[in-house]
């Protein structure tokens, strides 16, 4: 089955339409419509233009204007000698894409998405279309940060210890956190409040909901019932149930490019190229020294010299695609594919992501959920044009907890091995979730449409920290070939174990007495191909798991950083890749281990600290 793709001019024609033939509140539509068509004139204007001239040089190239790669641009042309060219496969980013509920639709949208899709595998994604996972990749001004859920996590201290152990001075949570204030602007009164752990005046504002369903306020109260507090998660302590703290301003999504770019826009010294797909990074094989990018645009290939460096900052899929391109990485299979091989290094490999199970819905009997018809709609439209405010404004999500589920573990330890992700909804919710999360035929007739009128919420269960690693690599030697996604997903026995923990966490906060006062009910019609299990059991589950594997997007790993005696370390500490002079990768591809959250702030923190890392090897010292 084909998903639909959604061109932006047919998102925007239909709003309007909509708006148009109600008969309904005719001046306040008009005043919606003229207020929606100034705001996005205005994002226009602020949006970093298309410079017609690439020159021949520039100091650094940066490639990718992804959530890492717009805060490289921002940080390196402070210094107004530097010349930095910043590349970007995508268009720009519109007002309608920071609507923060359509998110679905931006995964959706034709041209902003790279949609990649994983192998099929024999113990994941079992009844997804063709047995495969999305993956939607930002391929746009602000990258995965225009496709993402807006949740603001710094995941775990105990994260960045682990990474400066395993030999990267420098990285240790102490180290990090700096640069995790640096570019923070905290709205949230009471966590502005703790200036330890935050800070404000930064480029990228956190803020939280403006509007929430009375079933997120009872999802905080189930977790007091079981014994959590309800805590500020990037603070002392990260374990415990909370509201979740956003990448929102005004209402609207803030990706980075507006955090970073729109800003700085008029910056002489920052040029950016849109529509261009970087091919290759070109490297010098006597001296292993990085001089030049050669990118292609409208069919032609142009490269342009970098004096000082080039920083791949493409994101967890095609910063080591790029790599291989390129002649660096494992050198067996740049052979297979007669891509003279420069350096020889484990390129793709230590593929990690946060897994998650869908499904895990529970139906309610009163008018609580954010179902379709309440959240777009004529009233919900006008209130966000005129106020930013309303359904419209929420996020896919609402709150948040991280939890300790194994048995011989103690909350005191504070490393949650589970996130429960709670959804004022469910797949029935958003007619368009079926194509988003590529849900079958099968899957969704059976299971899922017996639900259409229905008010519900759902939980999706994360392993924090999986264990299963999997592997990228080229399909060919063509840069327009979508690289082969391996996950690996539940290869290793204890992660599906864990997501058993996890799923009867959902359960156990659905039998609070704060979810039973809406008379929550898990949905009992079992998954197709699971029926044979006792329902409800754990091998009911661990089925379960497998068939509505869900890929929450926090693709990383696949350029580990590690010492030079780490034989598979693409980048070391200064994120230098191995062997080769002159490159760099600055996004989530470069950390050894995920983190325990969502993966958007540790990035932003990446693109801050190899800035610093960067001006230190370049700028003279007093």
């Amino acid at each position: 089955m084909c998903l639909p793709k959604i061109a932006y001019t047919t998102r925007i024609t239909l709003t309007l339409c909509l708006l148009l033939t109600t008969h309904h509140a005719k001046a306040n539509v008009i005043t919606a419509m003229v207020k929606f068509l100034v705001e996005s004139t205005n994002q226009m204007l602020k949006e970093p233009q298309d410079v017609k001239q690439v020159l021949k040089e520039y100091d650094f190239i940066v490639v990718g204007a992804g959530t890492a790669g717009c805060v490289v641009a921002n940080r390196l042309t402070e210094i107004p000698e530097w010349k930095v060219l910043l590349i970007e496969a995508g268009g720009p980013e519109t007002l309608l894409m920071d609507v923060p509920q359509y998110t679905t639709f931006n995964q959706l949208t034709e041209g902003t998405n790279w949609d990649y899709y994983t192998e099929p595998e024999e113990r994941s994604c079992l009844s997804l279309t063709n047995k495969k996972c999305r993956f939607p990749r930002g391929k746009v001004m602000g990258g995965c940060s225009v496709l993402n859920s807006m949740i603001q996590t710094r995941c775990n201290k105990k994260d960045y210890d682990l990474w400066a152990k395993l030999g990267n001075p420098g990285w240790s949570y102490e180290e990090v956190l700096p640069y995790f204030k640096k570019s923070e602007d905290m709205r949230i009164a009471e966590y502005a409040a703790d200036t330890k752990y935050h800070s404000t005046g930064g480029y990228l504002t956190i803020s939280s909901n403006t509007y929430r369903t009375p079933l997120a306020r009872a999802f905080l109260e189930a977790g007091q019932e079981l014994g959590y507090a309800i805590n500020d998660h990037d603070a002392a302590q990260q374990m415990g149930f909370s509201y979740i703290q956003t990448t929102v301003r005004n209402g609207s999504r803030l990706s980075a490019s507006k955090a970073f770019l729109h800003p700085i826009r008029h910056r002489r010294n920052l040029h950016v190229k849109k529509f261009a797909q970087v091919t290759k990074v070109l490297v010098d094989p006597k001296t292993k020294r990085a001089w030049a990018v050669e990118f292609a645009r409208n069919d032609k290939r142009y490269v342009v010299r970098a004096r000082k460096e080039v920083v791949l900052s493409a994101g967890a899929t095609n910063t080591p695609q790029i790599l291989m391109l390129s002649g660096i990485g494992p050198k067996s299979h740049l052979q297979q594919l007669g891509i003279p091989v420069v350096q020889n290094l484990r390129v793709g490999y230590n593929l990690q992501d946060h897994q998650a199970v869908g499904g895990v819905i529970f139906t309610v009997n009163e008018s609580v959920a954010l179902k379709f018809e309440r959240v777009l709609n004529l009233e919900t439209m006008i209130t966000f044009a005129d106020y930013h405010r309303g359904p419209l404004a929420i996020p896919n999500a609402e709150a948040i907890a991280f939890l300790e589920t194994r048995a011989n573990a103690s909350r005191r330890d504070d490393y949650a091995d589970v996130e429960l992700l709670f959804v004022g909804g469910s797949y029935i919710s958003n007619p368009f979730n079926k194509a988003a999360f590529g849900l079958s035929d099968q899957l969704w007739n059976t299971v899922y449409e017996p639900l259409k009128d229905a008010d519900t919420w759902t939980v999706f269960p994360m392993i924090m920290r999986p264990r299963s690693r999997g592997r990228l690599w080229l399909r060919s030697a063509d840069p327009f070939d979508k690289p082969i996604i391996r996950p690996n997903y539940f290869a290793v026995a204890e992660d599906l174990e864990t997501m058993v923990r996890g799923i009867k966490a959902a359960i156990a906060v659905a039998n609070t007495r704060a979810m039973r006062q809406f008379g929550s009910e898990f949905h009992r019609i079992p998954i197709p191909g699971c029926s044979h299990h006792v329902f409800m059991s754990d091998d009911y589950w661990r089925c379960q798991a497998m068939h509505v594997t869900n890929t929450i997007y926090h693709l990383c790993g696949t350029c580990k950083m590690g010492p030079a005696s780490d034989p598979t370390a693409v980048v070391n500490a200064r994120l230098q890749v191995h062997g080769v002079r002159g490159l760099r990768v600055a996004d989530a591809s470069i950390m050894p281990f995920i983190p325990t959250g969502h993966i958007n702030a540790p990035t932003v923190m990446i693109g801050e600290k190899v800035s610093d890392m960067i001006k230190e090897d370049h700028l003279p010292t007093n």
